[in-house]
């Protein structure tokens, strides 16, 4: 089975976190992630998570700390998400892989219906913000 490395972002700002709903004609379409993206061959994490969000968001982002990673099974595929918090700092907001998105409080997550892979974050959050 394929097994991809993916780097996502939980991104503050004003005490709320961004996801962003992925594009019907993407994989996992309609479902709402952290944003981020596929680590290239011998890519930082770090360094991957600023190009991926550049690209697909136009977005900076400051105070990058590691939070986590957490392995998923897919029908076809596996994915190792490994998950940074940071600051939001600037953003166009010129989507590429989504259609909209939206800073949340973490207890409002469950009106989103989240990625499989994200999930796992979004529980450590919501336990972490009670």
């Amino acid at each position: 089975m394929k097994s991809i490395k993916v780097v996502c972002g939980i991104i503050w700002k004003d005490g709320k976190i961004l996801i962003a709903k992925r594009k019907p004609e993407k994989t996992l379409g309609g479902y709402w992630e952290f944003p981020g993206g596929k680590l290239e061959l011998n890519e930082d994490p770090v360094a991957a998570l600023q190009r991926e969000l550049q690209e697909e968001m136009g977005m900076t982002v400051s105070n990058i700390k590691y939070f986590g990673s957490n392995i998923h099974e897919y029908d076809n595929f596996n994915i190792e998400l490994l998950a940074f918090e940071c600051d939001f700092e600037s953003a166009t907001f010129h989507l590429t892989d989504h259609d909209e998105y939206v800073f949340v409080p973490p207890h409002e997550f469950s009106n989103y219906i989240i990625a499989p892979a994200d999930e796992y974050f979004v529980l450590k959050l919501i336990v972490s913000s009670n």
